[in-house]
């Protein structure tokens, strides 16, 4: 699946990812290949992006998460 984490000042990741870890405001979460459509808020915390090279973490403020047709986008 596709990755990206945009803030207002840079793309902080864009790529391809096994999966990744998200600190929704209503309890922490992963998102997985093929996973159901979802729109959530995010609370302050880690993403923790998984890919074939390893992890990646990105620390975020806060922001919304899109997850649609294999491709997560993170707004932080």
């Amino acid at each position: 699946m596709i990755v990206e984490i945009i803030t207002p000042d840079e793309v902080l990741f864009s790529g391809e990812a096994i999966s990744v870890k998200l600190p929704g405001t209503s309890g922490s979460f992963e998102a997985l290949s093929n996973h159901a459509p979802l729109l959530s808020s995010l609370e302050k915390g880690s993403i923790i992006v998984r890919t074939s090279n390893g992890e990646e973490t990105f620390e975020v403020s806060g922001g919304i998460v899109e997850v649609l047709n294999n491709k997560v986008v993170v707004l932080a």
